[in-house]
């Protein structure tokens, strides 16, 4: 691979091509780093990919310039590709969700499974962690968001109109990350947002519908603060949503279908995976700040480019996770312009 195009950025800093990873043997479908600790510590040594090759692979960073980090475990149980994991708030437990209609939480510490959570009929798209890691909630292909204890106890199924759920697959679903703020997000083909309200331990209720989309949706977001929302799929567009008043702030044209899309941990920038190339904005400026590019070698001009399905921050905003669709991660470090 030949250095990536950079665009100087807006604020200051550049993205930086630093490590291309290979452990998977499928695409690269999701990707997870530890956000903070009970003392506020980060542990920024590990995270984890999850692939279409049915597994889960948790990463130990090096420190080492040319190798940002070497495999150190694969989480292997599922029987089909495995599409979204999420890691607990100590870094010690990982969850997966997969096509073979389950989850799995996983003991970082023995690679072994834990708990296997049974209840969607088809494949499960999505999964999250509460900010307290009391809750699980879980999104499917049969329409439903599912709503879980630690222990892999089922609390409440999420579907049909009598609960005000999806009416087509719902390919993802987030908590925010705000402590006992008690807010999730979902997003489905339906190409709607909702925000739902814990009103119980037990129960989630629809607060609000953000509509706009004209196609699929594949992804949504909640900013670190818990006030915005983003999401995006087939129609290109990332729209930014005011999470409380349930409204649409602005959008921003990737002209290229989101795959994915992540608010930075430390900056006002969000960032969308895309079938052409990773879009970053600043979101005062509602400027590019950098499209992340990579020059894939061999491929005929009629060739599909390997394209970013996933994207991940660390803890601090200093370092970019992205999952391919040729089977790698690729790790982009901010530098300074």
């Amino acid at each position: 691979e030949r250095r990536p195009n950079i665009m100087a950025a807006a604020a200051g800093s550049s993205m930086i091509l630093q490590s291309t990873l290979e452990a998977h043997g499928d695409w690269v479908t999701a990707i997870a780093a530890p956000v903070h600790t009970e003392d506020g510590l980060p542990h920024n040594d590990i995270f984890i990919s999850a692939s279409r090759d049915g597994k889960a692979v948790v990463w130990r960073v090096t420190g080492d310039a040319a190798v940002y980090a070497t495999p150190e475990r694969s989480l292997e149980g599922h029987a089909h590709f495995v599409q979204d994991v999420c890691l607990s708030a100590d870094a010690k437990y990982a969850l997966t969700a997969s096509w073979d209609g389950t989850m799995r939480l996983w003991d970082l510490s023995t690679g072994k499974s834990v708990y296997t959570f049974k209840g969607h009929t088809k494949d499960v798209l999505s999964v999250s962690f509460n900010p307290e890691n009391t809750k699980i909630l879980s999104a499917s292909r049969d329409r439903s968001i599912r709503l879980w204890n630690v222990l892999a106890k089922q609390m409440a199924v999420i579907e049909g109109p009598a609960s005000h759920g999806h009416t087509d697959w719902v390919s993802c679903v987030r908590f925010s990350p705000k402590t006992d703020d008690n807010i999730a997000v979902s997003a489905g083909w339906d190409k709607v947002v909702k925000v739902w309200r814990g009103v119980s331990d037990q129960q989630y209720a629809l607060q609000s519908n953000l509509v706009g989309h004209t196609g699929y949706l594949n992804t949504v977001t909640v900013s670190p603060d818990g006030s915005l929302c983003a999401s995006g799929g087939k129609d290109g567009i990332a729209m930014l949503w005011e999470v409380n008043a349930g409204r649409n702030l602005y959008s921003l044209d990737a002209k290229s279908v989101i795959h994915a899309l992540v608010f930075s941990p430390t900056r006002y920038w969000l960032v969308a995976a895309t079938t052409k190339n990773i879009t970053i904005w600043d979101l005062e400026t509602k400027a590019e700040v950098a499209t992340l590019d990579v020059e894939f070698e061999g491929l005929g001009d009629r060739a599909l480019q390997p394209y970013c399905t996933s994207l991940c921050w660390n803890h601090d905003g200093t370092v970019l996770f992205s999952g391919y669709t040729d089977n790698k991660v690729r790790v982009w470090k901010v530098g300074s312009a």
